[in-house]
């Protein structure tokens, strides 16, 4: 009977702890559905509130929080420990602050544009910029700051009262000492006091950007790399036997007599021989090591720029299918002055890739095996890793390896299957590929 008994309450005891954690459970569960509802409808208004204030509290510099924040404290110090000390600079501040409402407020009718000329320039180059502002309204507009970020500086011009349809102009000059992507604006007027406790801007205009472009040299023509093909691109260069007729010329000793066309030389009483347009067909490679540490120099690193992007802007002028690429990804290839752009966005990286071979492997997997593959490199690139990324393509693959060294012999040496060009200035490298025999 006891243990009967003793089985009965333990059975008990279970089934009301059951029962109790069932009814919690509803009762969290209603809470959940009950707060998630108030949440629900909570939110949109307080987003609504956030999105009011927002814009009020960001006229509060930095400088005007810490202000009001000393006021605050300024205050509570002056009720607890009585010291009028301690009032009166929680009211300076306080004051402060209330004077330099009054500098915020107001609207401004501007019609603001910047220009930069030229948008392409070469590094070293001048470049100059304009700033117009302009009354559009029908009152007049008092005296006002406007700020245009320039690179990585910031132009400050101080604006005069301006009347109803009156302008002003201001000039600047950007610095294009290096190659890079300079962004011009967006520019800001600026309303606040001269303290700096408050400040309020408006946007005017958005960002241009200014291609300083990197020093390059020209190249002579050349023909390396390309395979004549019935079915390749239609070229400039004229020869005696293509697909893509271009003219006929008068027959010289030594000429192909099947190219004679009989008809016409019956018509003018002399021999007529036809003329083509070659067709070729390539796939050329031009490839630019970016990694930080294979450079000795940030300088030796735009050297390195400046000689691929002077081989890239050649064999586009043959009009000759390439493909240039860098750790960044795939440039444009269209004309000269879309690499050149895309070069303007070559920064060094680190560690992008364990090691050349797997940079280029990586690059090269959707494209089609170069008959070219040209690839320039810094001065602290080991031999073995330059015969590994070699050897990445099959034999058909002509490979010529390009490395810029400001403190070597400019020479040409053979790396393996490879044809190694070191090239120390930029003026070398013209006569350094002809050599080569490109």
């Amino acid at each position: 009977m006891t243990t009967d008994s003793t089985a009965g309450e333990r059975r008990s005891r279970g089934s009301a702890a059951g029962q109790a954690r069932i009814a919690a459970g509803q009762v969290g569960a209603t809470l959940g559905r009950l707060f998630g509802a108030a949440g629900r409808r909570v939110a949109p208004a307080g987003r609504a509130v956030v999105a009011r204030v927002r814009p009020v509290l960001g006229v509060v510099s930095a400088l005007g929080w810490i202000a009001l924040a000393s006021a605050a404290v300024g205050l509570v110090l002056a009720v607890w420990l009585g010291w009028a000390e301690f009032l009166f600079i929680a009211m300076t501040l306080l004051a402060a602050v209330l004077l330099a409402l009054a500098f915020v407020f107001g609207r401004s009718t501007y019609r603001v544009g910047i220009e930069l000329n030229p948008r392409r320039v070469v590094a070293g180059d001048r470049a100059l910029g304009r700033l117009t502002v302009a009354n559009s309204g029908t009152r007049p507009v008092l005296p006002t700051r406007m700020e245009l970020p320039v690179g990585e500086g910031q132009a400050v011009f101080a604006i005069p009262r301006l009347t109803p349809g009156a302008e002003t102009e201001e000039l600047f000059a950007v610095p294009t000492a290096r190659r890079a992507l300079i962004l011009a604006g967006p520019a800001l007027s600026v309303r606040g006091d001269q303290l700096g406790l408050l400040r309020r801007t408006n946007r005017w205009t958005d960002q241009i950007e200014l291609f300083v472009h990197p020093k390059t040299v020209r190249l002579a023509a050349t023909a390396r790399g390309l395979v004549r093909d019935l079915e390749g691109q239609t070229t400039k260069v004229i020869t005696d036997s293509d697909l893509a007729f271009h003219a006929l010329r008068t027959y010289e000793p030594g000429d192909d007599i099947r190219n004679v066309h009989w008809r016409t030389s019956a018509r003018t009483g002399q021999l007529m021989v036809r003329q083509y347009q070659e067709t070729r067909r390539s796939q050329l490679l031009l490839a630019l090591d970016a990694e930080r540490s294979h450079f000795a120099s940030d300088d030796e690193f735009e050297l390195g720029v400046s000689v691929a992007t002077s081989i890239g802007c050649q064999v586009i002028r043959e009009e000759t299918e390439i493909n240039a690429v860098w750790q960044g990804g795939a440039m444009r290839v269209g004309t000269p002055t879309a690499l050149l752009d895309d070069s303007c966005r070559i920064q060094p990286v680190d560690g992008a890739h364990p090691s050349l071979r797997e940079f280029l492997r990586q690059a090269t997997l959707r494209l089609q095996a170069p008959s070219l593959a040209v690839t320039v490199v810094g001065s602290q690139v080991e031999a073995a890793q330059l015969r590994g990324a070699a050897a990445l393509w099959g034999g058909d693959t002509e490979t010529i390896v390009i490395r810029v060294d400001e403190g070597a012999e400019p020479r040409l040496t053979r790396l393996g299957r490879s044809m190694l060009i070191t090239v120390s200035a930029l003026p070398e490298l013209p006569a350094l590929l002809k050599r080569a025999g490109r």
